[in-house]
């Protein structure tokens, strides 16, 4: 069977993440909502998407298919039910649909002539930016279990400090060197060949993909991600960073998420709680305002390709787009639109070749080309989000 991931009606509400990739490549946990998929399934996927990231994102169609719903993380019986989908069948979750069969026949699909099939179970949905960092801990787990199932951990090196063993699964070529580890409160994976230096703290459920590294004395919090190749130092609770990103010295970071090829300069920090307590807002961009998140700790969320200079300090609820350079004193805006330019003083627009260049020599940094496709993408980005530039 052929099974296609599509973006869905949550597309919007996790902007600016999905600017520059589908829905289904976000990370929530260990691995990204793809990668969780592929590995139940045992099959590779396509995507449908926005027509400016097919490029990169094509999808494949065959005569019979399954579309799956990307907002939607698996599970064993979820997945079961996905692969005995036949013909003018639908698995819905109250009003949303999960998968259904198509084939390319049909010119349209029309739910009121399947046979509806509901799913009671608990499901986790990544239906807003900060779902990806308040149902972090579960996802953590749930990637957790379906890796290290049948396996064996490497050893914990002799000088490391550790509670809970068996919540803690190192992978061949990861480096530990006089750190504390205690996964009471949730698990704690290490991938392969991440680094954890000397005097690191690290209380679970913590993921460390491949390449990633916590430098000296970092502190990390529960329900935190480092993506591949992410370096991480100070402290940091409850965040997620997508890959290839850096928070590399001290500052915190709460209650966050970070896309990719960000940079957060010496000594950045966030707010992640309002001094008075009250209900966060974030900005959503298919509104043009601010909306309630329901949370009291929210922090920050920033785009692909972006990055700020030491010192910066972020409010409660910050949302910055794609591509944007922050610098300077003071607190800079709730939200700041992608490549824009500038701090609290003001900003500017931070013209595209600026940009590409900039990029081309921070990946060019991990031996990864900055290619036409990745700008096309980026110029698309930046057309779409010129309404966003009123300053």
């Amino acid at each position: 069977m052929n099974y296609i991931l599509f973006d869905g009606d949550v597309r919007k509400s996790l902007l600016p993440f999905t600017y520059t990739k589908p829905v289904a490549d976000l990370r929530v946990g260990i691995l990204t909502i793809r990668e969780k998929w592929e590995k139940y399934l045992g099959i590779t996927t396509t995507t449908v998407t926005e027509e400016y990231l097919e490029e990169k994102y094509p999808m494949v169609e065959l005569e019979e298919n399954i579309l799956i719903n990307a907002s939607f993380c698996p599970t064993n019986s979820l997945v079961e039910k996905v692969k005995n989908l036949s013909k003018n069948e639908a698995i819905f979750k109250g009003e949303d649909v999960i998968a259904f069969f198509t084939s390319d026949t049909q010119e349209e699909i029309n739910f009121d002539e399947y046979t509806q099939i509901e799913f009671d179970e608990d499901i986790l949905q990544i239906k807003n930016t900060w779902d990806i960092f308040s149902l972090n801990d579960k996802a953590i787990q749930q990637d957790f279990d379906l890796i290290t199932e049948g396996r064996t951990s490497q050893p914990i090196p002799e000088g490391t400090r550790f509670l809970n063993k068996e919540n803690i699964f190192i992978e061949e070529g990861a480096e530990i060197t006089f750190a504390t580890l205690n996964a009471t409160d949730g698990p704690i994976y290490i991938g392969k060949d991440a680094i954890i230096m000397e005097g690191c703290v690290v209380r679970g459920a913590l993921a460390m993909c491949e390449h990633s590294v916590l430098k000296m004395g970092a502190k990390i919090y529960g329900a935190t991600t480092l993506g591949p190749y992410c370096k991480v130092g100070g402290e940091v609770n409850n965040s997620v960073l997508f890959g290839y990103s850096s928070k590399g010295h001290e500052g915190y970071l709460g209650n966050s998420v970070l896309g990719e090829w960000c940079n957060l300069g010496a000594d950045t920090n966030n707010s992640n709680l309002k001094n008075n307590y009250a209900e966060v807002k974030l900005w959503d961009y298919e509104t043009g305002r601010f909306a309630k998140t329901g949370l009291q700790f929210c922090g920050l969320m920033m785009g692909d390709h972006s990055k700020c200079g030491i010192n910066t300090m972020f409010n409660t609820g910050t949302v910055i787009g794609v591509s944007v350079n922050i610098f300077g004193t003071g607190f800079p805006r709730n939200f700041i639109p992608s490549f824009s330019w500038g701090g609290a003083s003001g900003f500017t627009e931070y013209k595209t070749d600026k940009v590409f260049e900039v990029a081309t020599i921070v990946m060019k940094r991990k031996n990864i080309v900055f290619d036409e496709v990745e700008q096309r993408i980026l110029e698309n980005v930046f057309e779409e989000t010129k309404q966003f530039r009123n300053y």
